[in-house]
């Protein structure tokens, strides 16, 4: 986001805390958002006119009451209502922050019922499982396909198995992916998980699971070169060989053996 969305997006986080302390029923509130990112991407003079930062901020909001008042929760409109009132860079800033609070909303809930770890953990591994799968994620990725055939498939895959925030919010992402893939998409909510925890995620690449005393030992060292806590994401990959491959953010640390030959068999080449 470019200067004038980040101080947007700033604002709304402060009305995002305000609406998740007024007491409103934050499954409605998440449900109401994700419906009202919806609503703007599927109509272009709608986003225009509530996305436009040289139109009135009064207008703005109450375009929103009009539009959403009555059939979303006042939390959810006096919440879009500020957002709007916002000066955004881009359209795209606006409705992306809409449906990040929304995603936010639902980790609060987790959070607050103690499964704040066990969502990021289950969104992590449904991620990968889709992305080792290629009849899965073609499935769920095809962009022609029913989407509430996909939605049923999501919940028919994850039913009884994770926490309710998770299938939510693995849900979401098959029936919106909002032109991102999948993946990138599970990224972002990891992120957003992460950034509410104050702590970073590390995705571990291993021929072999870590145990424990390693996990830990692998955490503290990279916390002490970040400064930040860390969360592990363990990827089993036996093609690695030995050794593991450490990415945080768009940082890579690659230590395996894989990499090691590929480097020898890239110089003997040259």
């Amino acid at each position: 986001m470019r200067g004038s969305s980040r101080a947007a997006a700033a604002a709304g986080q402060r009305a995002f805390q305000s609406a998740l302390a007024s007491g409103a029923d934050w499954s409605t509130l998440a449900e109401d958002l994700f419906g009202i990112t919806a609503v703007l991407d599927g109509n272009a003079t709608l986003r225009r006119a509530v996305g436009d930062p040289s139109r009135d901020a009064d207008a703005k909001r109450r375009l929103v009451g009009q539009l959403f008042g009555g059939k979303v929760s006042q939390a959810a409109v006096d919440l879009v209502s500020e957002l709007v009132a916002q000066r955004w860079s881009s359209e795209r800033d606006l409705t992306d922050t809409v449906e990040s609070l929304a995603v936010e909303t639902v980790l609060a809930l987790a959070e607050a019922g103690g499964r704040g770890d066990q969502v990021e953990d289950e969104l992590f591994r449904f991620e990968r499982i889709v992305v080792g799968n290629p009849g899965l994620r073609d499935a769920l990725t095809d962009r022609n396909a029913d989407r509430d055939a996909q939605a049923t498939l999501v919940g028919q895959l994850l039913q009884g198995k994770v926490a309710a925030e998770t299938a939510r919010l693995a849900r979401q992402a098959v029936i919106a992916p909002r032109g991102r893939k999948f993946d990138r998409i599970f990224r972002d909510y990891l992120d957003l998980a992460a950034k509410r925890r104050q702590q970073l995620t590390a995705v571990v690449t291993a021929a072999v699971d870590l145990d424990e005393v390693q996990r830990n030992r692998l955490a503290v060292a990279l916390q002490r070169l970040y400064g930040k806590p860390i969360q592990l994401q363990v990827v089993i990959e036996p093609k690695v060989v030995g050794g593991i491959r450490v990415q945080v953010g768009d940082e890579v640390v690659d230590g395996t053996i894989l990499r090691r030959l590929e480097s020898a068999r890239r110089h003997i080449a040259g």
